[in-house]
């Protein structure tokens, strides 16, 4: 009788931790990370970074970033520089110099540009250009990147999902939803997978993320319309767009810009 009890017993703890381990599988996959997580003071540049993406990964405007710490346009930044992310209450005009760490220890210490700066240096003439063609274009003329039906619509509530997710099929072209000044492709925002940032004009971002290939680089001017990547499943679970406007580095309603 006790040998019969004891094998019970053994099987049914076996079978719980199977239930548990096999559970695992079905962990909901978070899209990307949070930016509602407070912001650190500082934030140490990585390669590949720029600042519009750094401002990105963190809910802020840029133009209060590049204030706070001294960098004017074309907004150059290098590997190991540090940012405050304290920012400025107003906007203040930078001068044009070169670019520096508001909060480096070796203030005396000449640190040169390495291939990040390299890398940003194209979108001097690229973003200036595109201010002025982006003022052109009205929010009215906004276009859909993808045709694809809204998978996820945007949520003011939500922390991780400020934007809309579109069906595509892989390998489909992605559009520029307006014109405007390529600053950042790459893969180095958590969750986006290949992701691009459009500067449209003074006040207006967009991003593209998930595709499976880009086809512009920082730097490049596109017009609407133009296809700059290729829909996928990069940093994701599912083949989809994630796409998302932003005004003054605050998410906004895609679906308020886009034509029906």
């Amino acid at each position: 009788m006790m040998l019969n009890l004891i094998k019970v017993l053994v099987f049914c703890s076996v079978f719980y931790l199977s239930a548990c381990v096999g559970g695992a599988n079905y962990a909901p996959l978070v899209d990307r990370m949070t930016s509602a997580t407070q912001a650190p003071d500082i934030h140490v540049v990585k390669r590949g970074e720029t600042l519009f993406s750094i401002a990105w990964r963190y809910n802020i405007d840029v133009k209060r970033l590049a204030a706070t710490n001294k960098i004017a346009s074309p907004y150059l930044i290098f590997p190991n520089q540090k940012l405050s992310l304290k920012l400025a209450s107003t906007v203040a005009q930078t001068s044009s110099k070169k670019p520096s760490s508001a909060v480096s220890n070796n203030s005396s210490k000449v640190i040169k540009p390495t291939a990040i700066t390299s890398k940003n240096s194209a979108t001097k003439a690229a973003v200036s250009t595109s201010i002025a063609s982006a003022k052109t274009s009205t929010s009215s003329e906004w276009i859909w990147p993808v045709k694809g039906k809204v998978l996820a619509a945007y949520s003011f509530s939500s922390a991780t999902h400020k934007g809309i997710d579109l069906q595509g099929v892989l390998g489909e072209p992605v559009r520029a939803s307006k014109g405007g000044s390529v600053v950042y492709a790459g893969s180095g925002l958590v969750g986006y997978g290949n992701l691009l940032i459009i500067k449209h004009d003074e006040h207006f971002l967009s991003a593209y993320g998930h595709n499976s290939k880009l086809l512009v680089k920082e730097g490049d001017v596109v017009k609407v319309g133009q296809k700059i990547a290729e829909i996928g499943d990069t940093g994701t679970n599912e083949v989809k767009l994630h796409f998302e406007i932003r005004r003054d580095g605050k998410p906004i309603d895609p679906l308020k810009f886009l034509k029906n």
